[in-house]
């Protein structure tokens, strides 16, 4: 193994005496990389191999790579690029080679070897790499659209990305991902092929012995890829994908038309029927696209806003009355999402037109009270209605009095937070009653949202002392984690409430009931500071007690506790010596280096 090794090493030094000759790296540094070098290969070249060993090797010479790079930038030489970049290159091509043949099925160290190439290495090399890495991997459509994206983006080789994405649909064949890019990707060739033609004929060259297949232009291989596709995979979600992507190209105006015909032929959605009556997706596709329906040449336009707006609201009338169709099939609850969105999105677009946004409104409102009241409408979706801007109550699902969603979802608590906002807002008297029935409906753990709004509710609507109590339930209720954002809340609570000698006596409560924040102290902290006759011995008792708890990976706090003994009138400068030997005797790694660097830089301001 030592030959091997030595061989290795042996084979790095023309590059290294050039690294060394051009000035690029000392004689040291070259000694260095010659000894870390021979580290790794050791590594490498054990009977028992280890994965990140090589990743090891790897990383080490891309940031060899990379100093190099910005060593030539700072000295501006470019040359001797073969003698040393491309041998490193080479050298982390090798020891990929034999990592991805050691563990083939890792697909982390196959990306990363084609992120390494895209990179560094040339475009034919990343070409054999896609290639042995999908010969193994020929399961994953993932890497087959990667590597044809990258023949065709890359590469500039439509071919090359066609025959891979026609080997992959042989290895998958009910893919819509296949199917979808596939597609996509004949498109935009078409129409880079029709750009380019349009720049020759304007600069009146000939393009007669240029090869702009017709097919191609017009888009007729990507007719081929639906047609073709539609027969295998069925589903509205996949046919309007397919729609989408051809409206993203002017030119394939015929394609979109023949896709959305087979999706809409007439307004009896005789194909609909045939296709996909079952799928709202399909119904949400034809309803939006009557909001799209431009008026056909010799139609009258709309001249006036007021014209506008009116043939604006027909659009949106027929776009509901296809919700209101498929919401009376079989397709209730499937339907109840698609059929709001486009509602709550009209409504939020901008109209000067009063009677058009009304109409909005009152559409909206509808669509949200018979979907609730079908008991059909989504978790989330209440609190869209909540948000829809209105100045009646009687719109709200979370009146006085209604139960709205809760009743549907009891352990949800975003739908008992809406209804006690709702409730809040307009002042109800049941509020504290709806607090305890919505604690004895939820899981403790998952309360303190409530918590906090009870608080913060009875802080101005109660009294202090039943604010308070409040505040002892909830820390006794909420442990964990949780309870650290309670313990902050109610620290800021007392202070305001009460001044710096309640929040001390909330502080002294409080002071072993772990866990804690960085926060917390701070507050009380700060407190402290903006008391006219500000105690040394307080702020060092609560620095104590922060440092018990974060003394080990906080070194901000140390050096606050150092500036508070040397700027304070009261302070002790000479306990600044022991506080720091404590901090580095309790600090670790990072945030002992931390420390040190701020002590260093504040002695330096200091001198």
């Amino acid at each position: 193994m030592a030959e091997i090794i030595q061989e290795r090493i042996e084979d790095r030094l023309p590059e290294l005496e050039q690294l060394e000759r051009i000035g690029l790296f000392s004689h040291a540094e070259i000694k260095a990389i010659i000894k870390k070098a021979s580290d790794l290969e050791y590594k490498i070249q054990r009977r028992a191999l280890c994965k990140e060993d090589f990743i090891n090797y790897v990383q080490y010479e891309i940031n060899l790579l990379e100093l190099i790079q910005r060593r030539r930038a700072r000295i501006g030489y470019s040359f001797k690029k073969d003698e040393i970049e491309n041998s490193i290159v080479h050298r982390v091509q090798g020891i990929f080679r034999r990592a991805s043949s050691k563990w083939k099925d890792d697909v982390q160290l196959w990306l990363s070897y084609v992120v390494f190439c895209k990179k560094w290495a040339t475009k034919a090399q990343l070409s054999k790499v896609f290639s042995a890495m999908l010969a193994i991997h020929s399961n994953k459509p993932a890497l087959w659209i990667m590597a044809a994206k990258w023949e065709m983006e890359d590469r500039l080789s439509s071919e090359s990305a066609r025959q891979l994405f026609l080997r992959a649909l042989r290895f998958h064949p009910q893919s819509t991902k296949l199917y979808q890019e596939y597609f996509r990707m004949e498109l935009m060739h078409a129409e880079k092929l029709r750009k380019e033609k349009q720049e020759f004929e304007k600069a009146k060259m000939d393009v007669g012995n240029l090869d702009y297949p017709e097919e191609i232009l017009t888009g007729e291989l990507a007719r081929i890829i639906y047609k073709n596709s539609i027969n295998i995979i069925k589903g509205a979600e996949f046919h309007v994908s397919l729609l989408s992507i051809a409206q993203l190209f002017d030119f394939a105006k015929n394609l979109q038309k023949e896709i959305y015909d087979e999706i809409h032929a007439s307004k009896l959605f005789s194909s609909l029927q045939a296709l996909h009556t079952d799928d709202p997706l399909t119904w949400d596709y034809v309803a939006r696209r009557e909001l799209q329906i431009q008026p056909q040449p010799g139609e009258e336009q709309p001249a006036t806003k007021q014209a506008r707006a009116l043939e604006m609201g027909r659009k949106e009338d027929r776009c509901c009355a296809v919700y209101e169709e498929a919401v009376q099939t079989s397709l209730q609850v499937s339907c109840t999402k698609p059929r709001l969105n486009p509602s709550s999105e009209e409504f939020a677009k901008k109209t000067s037109n009063q009677s058009l946004r009304g109409q909005r409104l009152e559409r909206t409102m509808s669509a949200f009270r018979k979907a609730h009241e079908l008991r059909l409408l989504p978790e989330f979706l209440y609190k869209q209605w909540v948000r829809t801007p209105t100045h009646s109550l009687q719109f709200f699902p979370f009146s006085a009095g209604g139960s709205g969603g809760v009743e549907l979802f009891r352990d949800s608590v975003m739908m008992w937070q809406m209804k006690l906002q709702v409730l809040i807002d307009s002042k109800s008297p049941d509020i504290a009653n709806l607090f305890k029935e919505a604690f004895e409906s939820l899981k403790p753990q998952v309360c303190l949202p409530l918590w906090i709004s009870w608080a913060e509710w009875s802080e101005g609507a109660k009294s202090q002392e039943d604010t308070e109590a409040i505040y002892k339930k909830a820390i006794l209720a909420v442990t964990g984690a949780d309870s650290v954002t309670l313990k902050e809340k109610y620290l800021d609570w007392a202070y305001r409430s009460g001044g710096y000698k309640k929040a001390r006596a909330v502080f002294k409560s409080l002071q072993e009931s772990r866990p804690f924040s960085v926060a917390f102290f701070r507050k009380v902290i700060q407190f402290e500071k903006e008391q006219e006759s500000c105690k040394m011995a307080n702020l060092r008792e609560y620095y104590e007690r922060a440092l018990r708890e974060f003394g080990s990976v906080d070194s901000d706090l140390w050096m606050d506790y150092i500036k508070e003994e040397l700027n304070h009138p009261l302070g002790r400068p000479e306990n600044c010596g022991q506080i720091y030997w404590r901090a580095m005797k309790m600090l670790q790694g990072e945030s002992a280096e931390a420390f040190v660097a701020k002590h260093a830089m504040h002695q330096a301001g200091h001198l």
